[in-house]
């Protein structure tokens, strides 16, 4: 800390860092990092390159998603005892898709001070160069992983729209293709996407256009890197949408066919996007059969 710096009050510091480029850190970013006791880091050897660019010589400890609540308890004594502990991780904001959330829990519930250092965010970065919808957004995160479950996340979000916003999603580059494929079964292939690769950095670019466009530029590269924020111009399905209000028999055959699902396991997913139980949604099946639909 340097002579002109104020005294840091006591507390934990949720610290937001560069997402690619260094430069893109706060003056008080850099006085809290420099005047803390401690730096609790997702990854001590990508915190040290930060350090080690603004000549901050502060303790550094390690907390990813496999410690963060046993390093939590552990400096918690710490800070009841006055101590200043900044918390930052590899890139972005503390606690947003990234370790960071337990720590801040913890320290509330011990009443200990919590400050946001407000900084650089992926999801905000991607969102105000999109060129899509800025007042009604929602931030969901990283998609499942699984085909099935990325599928079923994203018919939950689309029938829980009641009126048009923008998604963001983090992405990694060997499963873009797949999630793609996924929005356009969802929202269909002309449905506006951006898609943000590398943010900040040399290699930084934004792709806009439909699904369709943009998975058909993607497929044409020889190789797809770069960590990647995915948007997405969703629209709430209409009343007559065979997926949110129609014909279970029809949107039970779309199951079957398009993803192999059982009967069984297609009724569960129709249930939990329409808010109905399996018995009652078994019984609108049987009446549809009834009715020849």
């Amino acid at each position: 800390m340097s002579e002109t710096d104020p005294p840091l009050a006591p507390g934990l510091y949720l610290v937001a860092t560069p997402i690619g480029n260094l430069e893109d850190i706060t003056m008080r970013a850099l006085r809290v990092l420099r005047s803390a006791d401690r730096i609790a880091c997702e990854d001590t050897r990508q915190t040290r390159k930060l350090l080690d660019r603004y000549g901050i010589s502060t303790p550094v400890i390690s907390s990813h998603e496999h410690n963060e609540g046993e390093r939590s308890r552990q400096l918690l004594a710490d800070l009841r005892q006055g101590a200043r502990i900044a918390v930052v991780t590899d890139a972005g904001t503390p606690g947003i898709s990234d370790p960071g959330m337990v720590f801040a829990r913890a320290a509330i519930e011990a009443g200990v001070p919590v400050y946001p250092i407000p900084g650089a965010s992926a999801a905000l970065s991607a969102l105000i160069a999109s060129g899509l919808d800025t007042e009604q957004f929602f931030f969901s995160g990283f998609l499942p992983p699984k085909a099935g479950a990325r599928r079923t996340a994203l018919e939950d979000l689309a029938g829980s729209l009641t009126k048009p916003v923008t998604l963001i999603f983090y992405e990694a580059p060997h499963r873009i293709l797949e999630t793609l494929a996924d929005l356009a079964s969802v929202w269909g292939e002309e449905c506006c996407v951006v898609l943000a690769r590398e943010l900040t950095k040399i290699h930084e670019e934004f792709l806009r256009g439909t699904v369709a466009e943009i998975r058909g530029d993607l497929a044409s590269r020889e190789t797809i890197r770069g960590e990647m924020v995915l948007l997405v111009a969703a629209q709430p399905r209409g009343e007559g949408s065979v997926s949110a209000k129609g014909s279970v028999v029809q949107r039970l055959k779309e199951l079957e066919t398009t993803e192999g699902l059982s009967e069984k396991d297609a009724l569960k997913r129709i249930a939990r996007q329409r808010g109905l139980a399996k018995s009652e949604l078994w019984r609108e099946l049987q009446r549809e059969r009834a009715r020849g639909r």
